[in-house]
């Protein structure tokens, strides 16, 4: 699968959600995040497994949420290393921070 068919899917529950890339049968690229009662998502995980590392995934699944929190008005608490780092890199986020 080329880097330009991975499609981020985000699945919401009640409280929590995640956005997912299907690699591959058995193979997900995650990250996870709680929902509060005013819409602030909080990301406390991201994961791609060991074989697609170095691709870029983690950074197409945070992609995704920054689009989506400013497409839809949300703020983000970064509590996952990743998302905390990529945040730090990207000072034009920070409007979008909780």
């Amino acid at each position: 699968m080329s880097d330009t068919e991975h499609t981020v899917i985000r699945e919401d529950g009640a409280s929590r959600g995640r956005y997912v890339i299907h690699l591959a049968p058995g193979f997900d690229a995650e990250m996870t995040f709680s929902t509060a009662a005013d819409g602030t998502i909080t990301i406390d995980h991201t994961g791609v497994p060991r074989e697609y590392e170095g691709q870029g995934i983690a950074a197409k699944l945070v992609n995704k949420a920054i689009t989506e929190a400013r497409e839809q008005g949300f703020k983000i608490t970064p509590v996952c290393s990743y998302v905390v780092a990529q945040f730090r890199r990207h000072p034009e986020w920070s409007d979008l921070r909780a």
